[in-house]
């Protein structure tokens, strides 16, 4: 890796009267966030044999709350998501080597049942079937419901290739995995500390101890307070879920209807999850609970304990499409942002092409790339 260390004169304070020499670690990348996206992009970077510093104060809670399903196809009106193939043969594999890394079990591969309403969807289903780039995921038939407590009046269709990650373990090993290699700061990051000397490319950074080649704000919602980049329009989108316990369901796969019914083990279930544009706090509500639980009582007719309820706003766009790329007037400051619902499955792929953007100067998908917003900045 890039790393050294080197001494720059700074001077004292008045009282003290005397010149200070501060001892200055030379690194590659500084990294702001510790969420899907900050350890896609460290894997990509360690993949790379660069030097890194992160920063996390955990005040973003959108990874850690949520469902961490992988699935490539839209359930609600059978289409493909973007690049949801592409994004599939980078993530798997990917999360495959954090499970031999941390020698722990993060990804669970299971089906997803979606729930028919008419025989209209069961048409629209046989239909998105022959779409070629559908044809791997769904099952061109229609399935009996052999749940007793699930209420499937016109049957099922199955969707393979889909998976749950464990995203919370994943974050809390990855985190303490970092702090032991002396790579993790738990604190936040200040804007007001961070010293840009120079212009362009020759523009170099400071933060503290640490001089980078570049820093990369995987923040999610909290970019917000971020003075680079908060004239991006990333549209925070508070989600709620709750977890129950129900002895009697006995659920294999996930069901998908008005809402998700995952399977956690143990007779336990992960339920969502609400969509809350106005409310920008990681706070559960009632309101959020009794959408839930109105909503699930549509799908499921057996008695259930509610066991947690979880909330976290969602980093997402005006067009659905992720945010990455350099700043405009500082090519040194990067933003990897914008996941959204999808980040179990994008973050890998999406981290590969930010770091060879970086390094390499590779061009970015337009549909990712910043600059598509470019206009904000200047009006």
């Amino acid at each position: 890796m890039k790393q050294g260390f080197f001494y720059v004169l700074s001077l004292g304070s008045e009282k003290a009267d005397a010149l200070q020499f501060q001892r200055v670690e030379k690194i590659d990348y500084i990294v702001v966030g510790l969420g899907l996206a900050g350890i896609a992009l460290v894997e990509e970077l360690t993949r790379r044999n660069r030097s890194f510093m992160v920063f996390e104060d955990e005040s973003q809670t959108s990874s850690l709350v949520a469902g961490g399903m992988y699935n490539p196809v839209v359930l609600k009106r059978f289409n493909p998501v973007w690049k949801g193939d592409e994004q599939l043969e980078v993530a798997l594999p990917y999360y495959k080597r954090l499970e031999e890394k941390f020698q722990s079990a993060y990804d669970r591969r299971m089906d997803i049942l979606r729930i028919f309403k008419s025989v209209e969807e069961q048409n629209n289903w046989f239909t998105a079937c022959d779409k070629p780039r559908l044809r791997p995921f769904l099952e061109p038939v229609i399935e009996d419901n052999e749940y007793a407590e699930v209420k499937a009046e016109f049957r099922l269709g199955r969707v393979r290739g889909t998976g749950r990650v464990k995203v919370k373990e994943l974050v809390n090993d990855y985190r303490d995995y970092l702090e032991s290699q002396g790579r993790l700061t738990r604190k936040s990051f200040s804007y007001d500390d961070l010293k840009l000397i120079g212009k362009g490319n020759k523009e170099e950074l400071q933060y503290g101890r640490h001089m980078a080649n570049g820093i990369v704000f995987c923040e999610g919602n909290g970019v917000a307070n971020n003075p680079y980049f908060n004239w991006l329009p990333l549209e925070g989108t508070k989600g709620e879920l709750i977890t129950i316990h129900a002895t009697d369901l006995k659920l294999e796969e996930v069901i998908k209807s008005a809402v998700f019914v995952m399977p956690l083990g143990n007779d336990l279930y992960k339920i969502g999850a609400t969509f809350n544009w106005s409310d920008k706090t990681n706070l559960p509500t009632d309101q959020g609970r009794e959408e839930l639980l109105e909503k699930l009582k549509t799908v499921i007719s057996c008695d259930f304990e509610v066991r947690d309820h979880e909330a976290g706003v969602r980093p997402t766009t005006p067009d659905r499409r992720p945010l990455l790329g350099k700043h405009p007037d500082h090519p040194r400051l990067a933003i990897f942002n914008g996941l959204g619902t999808r980040g179990v499955m994008s973050s890998p792929l999406l981290a590969r092409q930010l770091v060879a953007h970086l390094e390499n100067e590779i061009e970015l998908d337009p549909e990712v790339d910043i600059s598509r917003f470019r206009r904000l900045l200047q009006a």
